[in-house]
């Protein structure tokens, strides 16, 4: 009867200790944990930024925005061109 409860105390105490000991390591891997999720955030956002700084800085460099004022101007030309052409054609069919 006393080993029982001998050995019943000993496994109580052993219990929980362990326990105890489960809970500061918990705490500690939370705290590494958000440390890591936290580094691993601002790793992709800085890389996200430098990515697009990448890409602005080429587009500036190609000189789209010029480009893309020069595609208007001509587009615009040509479409006004062919819209008169068939205006004349419409004006024509209409009143011969």
């Amino acid at each position: 009867m006393n080993k029982l409860l001998v050995v019943t105390v000993l496994v109580a105490l052993l219990a929980i200790s362990a326990d105890s000991f489960r809970l500061r390591r918990q705490v500690e891997e939370e705290e590494g944990t958000l440390t890591k999720i936290s580094g691993a955030v601002k790793s992709y956002y800085n890389s996200a930024v430098d990515t697009v700084n990448g890409y602005v800085d080429n587009i500036k460099g190609l000189n789209l925005q010029e480009k893309a004022k020069n595609l208007y101007t001509e587009t615009s030309t040509v479409v006004s061109t062919y819209a008169g052409i068939f205006q004349d054609q419409l004006y024509h069919f209409f009143h011969h």
